[in-house]
């Protein structure tokens, strides 16, 4: 495509962004400052139609973009968009005022953040639990035969459990129970807590195996549960001042629709519009995925949700800044697990 046609393109979309108002030959005249009649322009404009990149809407002498040409915009334009320094220190100063100290309360700040620089709903997966391992176990009596159980991970979340046991533990059962997940649980991934897994370990209780396989099982069962894909929204009240009402609701209770596209991007920052995908819950709409990374894999990523006049050339940089800062700081924390690790191998050595 020739360059001025791209450059008019570009007007249109800019300003029917700014305004959503179908946008008309003199106006991109007034903004491109071309040496070229109003006339020209409406001829390009009427070949960029025929293209199927813009679309006269009733009989309004404008035209408005459609998602072909919002995707020839975003191809074509953000590559030439980035965050200024000021702006990239901004965030950055953000980050470090984040009180966060697991790889969950990270990402949820980090999401909701974004949904406040946005003005946007923001959705984020997130699955970095899948690679945390255990690193400690505890059993504490709280009752008659009721005993709760505490699972603590690298990413430094903590899960706990009731269980009723048909009999009440002795001290030195207790004790067992202690040495025993140590020595076989400690430094086990969550998703290596598997049924062959249980089943081998409460063979290996040996005379113990009816009083305490079913605290095998119970810690076997939290590690499922944090394995599991966390959802989060964030900026839900964004999406009813861009939507209609009952599109805004269809946004929010379909959130798991929105999660899937999130887990099944590639690398990067994606751009999907309704329209372009008939299972997508409102067709005017669009999302903006970008992933985040632990340990060199993907473990998330964030979606930007609004109606597909979102303004992209400020959205994209901010969501993408925000998956690497993110990744940075999910880096970091393992670094410094693996120091703390290597420190305690040290002292106990000692």
């Amino acid at each position: 495509m020739e360059k001025r046609a791209l450059r008019i393109l570009e007007a249109v979309v800019d300003e029917y962004i700014r305004t959503g108002e179908p946008v008309g030959s003199k106006l991109v005249q007034e903004k491109l400052k071309l040496n070229i009649s109003s006339a020209t322009i409406r001829n390009e404009m009427a070949s960029l139609e025929q293209q199927g990149y813009l679309e006269h809407p009733h009989t309004s002498a404008g035209r408005v973009p459609t998602f072909s040409g919002y995707r020839l915009y975003i191809e074509t334009f953000m590559p030439e968009h980035e965050l200024s320094k000021e702006q990239k220190e901004q965030i950055d100063s953000i980050f470090e005022g984040i009180d966060a100290s697991t790889d969950d309360e990270i990402i949820e700040e980090a999401g909701r953040m974004l949904a406040e620089v946005t003005k946007c709903a923001i959705v984020t997966a997130n699955q970095t639990s899948r690679f945390s391992v255990i690193t400690k176990v505890e059993v504490i009596p709280t009752g008659r035969r009721m005993y709760m159980l505490l699972l603590i991970t690298s990413g430094g979340s903590i899960k706990n459990r009731v269980c009723r046991l048909q009999f009440d533990l002795t001290n030195e059962q207790v004790q067992f129970f202690s040495r025993f997940a140590e020595e076989n649980l400690t430094g086990i991934n969550l998703e290596n807590v598997s049924d062959e897994f249980v089943e081998s370990l409460s063979s290996a209780l040996g005379s113990y195996m009816m009083m305490l396989s079913p605290l095998i099982k119970g810690v076997a069962e939290m590690s499922a549960e944090m394995v599991k894909e966390q959802v989060n929204m964030e900026g839900e009240a964004n999406l009813i001042t861009q939507f209609q009402g009952h599109e805004a609701a269809a946004m929010i209770e379909n959130r798991k629709q929105l999660t899937d596209i999130l887990t099944n991007a590639f690398s990067g920052v994606n751009v999907m519009f309704g329209k372009e995908d008939d299972t997508f819950v409102v067709s005017n709409s669009s999302i903006i995925t970008s992933s985040f990374e632990k340990d060199g894999h993907k473990a998330g990523g964030f979606g930007v949700i609004g109606p597909m006049r979102l303004d992209y050339k400020k959205i994209i940089p901010y969501i993408e800044y925000f998956s690497n800062k993110v990744t940075n700081m999910l880096s970091t924390e393992t670094e410094d697990e693996e120091l703390l690790a290597i420190e305690r191998e040290v002292d106990d050595s000692e």
